[in-house]
C-alpha cells in the first residue's frame, strides 16, 4: 500500500524554475512509491528560520493534514534539524525534505554492492551534522556545579558520532577496495586502446535506452542490454559495453547515473568513484530530453554537475532525444542539431557517424604489406585498426586500412608505397 504525501515548497524571489522543481518533486515522490494527495506553495524572499514556511502557511498545512490525512509532508528543499523538529511538533506528522527523498530513491534503486555502499555513506554524511540537533533536548541533563559527569545527551551524542565516523571509515575502505578493482579493469581497457565514450545527462533523459540501441545495432545478445525504465534514477550503476559500428570500428560506451537539480552534494561525492568513467572518457554524449519544456535548465544542471566532478573540459556532443514526442522542433535548434529517438532508434546512424568523426578523426589511411611470418602484427592491426579490405600476394598480406597515428609510425616499415 502506498503512503500518502503532501508536497510543499517555497518560491524564493520568484524563481522562474520553481514550478518545474515542484513537478520534479512530485515525480521524485512517486518514484519513492508515495501517492501525492496535496500541494502547498508559498512565495517568499527567504524561508523562515524556524519552520521554513510562514506561520500562516503552517496553519494552512495543518488544516490540509486534517482533511487529507497524509503519512508525510515532503519539502522541496533541504531542511535544518530545528525546522524539521518544529514542523513535526506543529503538524503532528512526519516531515522530510528533498535530500532524504533522493537518498531513499537511491537506496531502493541500488543493485550493486558498490552503489549500496555509496548510498549508505551519503546518508551517514547527511545525518552526521544533524546529530547535534537530535540531542539538543538531552544536553547536559546530568551536569551541574561540581559534577564531573557529562550530560546524558552529550554522552549519547558522542557515542553516536563515534559509531557514525567509524562506519564511514569502514565504508570508505570498502569503496577504495572496489575502486582499486575497477582501476585494474580500467587499465585492461586502456591497454585495449579502444576509445571510451560516456553517456551523461539528466535523469530519465534516455541514456540507458540509447545504450541498448547501440548494443542491438552491434549485434550483441539481449543479455548485454542494461536496465531501462521510464522513471527517475533507473540507473545507479555504471555499465560499459563494447560497441561495433557499421564501419567495423569499435569503441567502449559507458552508461552513468543521471543528474537532477539540487542533487545532494553528499551523493555527488559518494558517487565520484563511479563517475570516474566520465572523467576518463574521450568523448561525452550529453543526452537531452527535448520533449521536456525545461530541457534548457536540465542541460544547465548537467553542465554544472560535470564541472563539479572535474569533467567540464572533456569534449561534449549534445544529442536531443525523444524527438518522436515532439509536434514541432524548437526554433532555437539549427539543422545541424543531432535529433534522435533512442526508443524508436531514429537518428542512431547519424549519431554513430558523429561519434566516429570525432573519436577516429586522427586515424591515418594507409596500405601495408606484411609478411605471413609476422602474424602477430596482422592480428594486432585487425583488432586495433579499421581494416577496409585484405588481399594476399605470395607470402604477404596486404591491408587497406585506417589506423591510429601511433600505430602508423610503429609499423610504417611495412607501408605499401605503390
Amino acid at each position: 500500500m502506498k503512503e500518502k504525501a503532501i508536497i510543499a515548497g517555497v518560491n524564493l524571489k520568484n524563481n522562474p524554475l520553481f514550478d518545474q522543481s515542484m513537478i520534479e518533486l512530485e515525480k521524485l515522490a512517486i518514484a519513492c512509491n508515495y501517492e501525492v494527495v496535496g500541494i502547498l506553495t508559498q512565495n517568499m524572499n527567504r524561508p523562515s528560520a524556524s519552520t521554513y514556511i510562514g506561520s500562516g502557511k503552517v496553519e494552512e498545512l495543518s488544516a490540509a493534514i486534517e482533511t487529507l490525512a497524509p503519512d508525510v509532508v515532503l519539502f522541496n528543499d533541504e531542511l535544518s534539524p530545528s525546522q524539521i523538529r518544529n514542523l513535526e511538533k506543529n503538524l503532528k506528522v512526519d516531515v522530510s525534505d528533498r535530500t532524504v527523498l533522493i537518498l531513499n530513491i537511491f537506496e531502493r534503486r541500488a543493485k550493486s554492492r558498490e552503489a549500496k555502499l555509496q548510498v549508505e555513506m551519503a546518508r551517514i554524511k547527511y545525518l552526521l551534522p544533524r546529530l547535534v540537533g537530535s540531542y539538543a533536548s538531552l544536553g547536559r541533563q546530568a551536569g551541574g556545579v561540581g559534577t564531573k559527569n557529562k550530560g546524558v545527551g552529550e554522552k549519547k551524542l558522542e557515542l553516536d558520532r563515534r559509531k557514525a565516523e567509524q562506519k564511514l571509515s569502514e565504508l570508505q575502505l570498502a569503496l577504495e577496495t572496489i575502486a582499486s578493482d575497477r582501476g585494474t579493469r580500467r587499465k585492461k581497457r586502456v591497454s585495449s586502446e579502444l576509445p571510451l565514450v560516456a553517456l551523461v545527462g539528466y535523469t530519465n533523459s534516455g541514456k540507458s535506452t540509447l545504450m541498448n540501441a547501440f548494443v542491438r545495432n552491434s549485434g550483441k545478445m539481449s543479455h548485454k542490454e542494461v536496465f531501462e525504465k521510464d522513471m527517475l534514477f533507473a540507473t545507479l550503476d555504471t555499465s560499459i559495453r563494447q560497441v561495433m559500428m557499421s564501419n567495423r570500428r569499435r569503441f567502449l560506451l559507458s552508461d552513468t547515473v543521471g543528474f537532477v537539480s539540487h542533487l545532494p552534494h553528499t551523493l555527488v561525492k559518494a558517487f565520484r568513484s563511479t563517475l570516474e568513467e566520465v572523467i576518463n572518457a574521450d568523448l561525452l554524449i550529453h543526452v537531452i530530453d527535448i520533449s521536456n519544456p525545461e530541457y534548457k535548465s536540465q542541460m544547465s544542471v548537467t553542465l554544472e554537475t560535470l564541472k563539479e566532478i572535474g569533467a567540464d573540459d572533456i569534449p561534449l556532443l549534445n544529442v536531443y532525444n525523444k524527438v518522436d514526442q515532439l509536434s514541432a522542433v524548437p526554433s532555437e535548434l539549427d539543422d545541424k542539431a543531432l535529433m534522435i529517438s533512442a526508443k524508436k532508434e531514429l537518428g542512431i546512424d547519424a549519431l554513430e557517424g558523429a561519434i566516429s568523426d570525432f573519436i577516429f578523426k586522427d586515424y591515418v589511411p594507409c596500405k601495408m604489406r606484411i609478411p605471413h611470418t609476422e602474424g602477430a602484427i596482422i592480428s594486432y592491426l585487425n583488432d586495433h585498426a579499421y581494416v577496409r579490405d585484405v588481399a594476399y600476394e605470395g607470402d604477404d598480406t596486404l591491408l587497406n586500412m585506417e589506423c591510429r597515428p601511433e600505430d602508423f609510425n610503429r609499423f610504417k616499415a611495412y607501408l605499401e608505397l605503390n
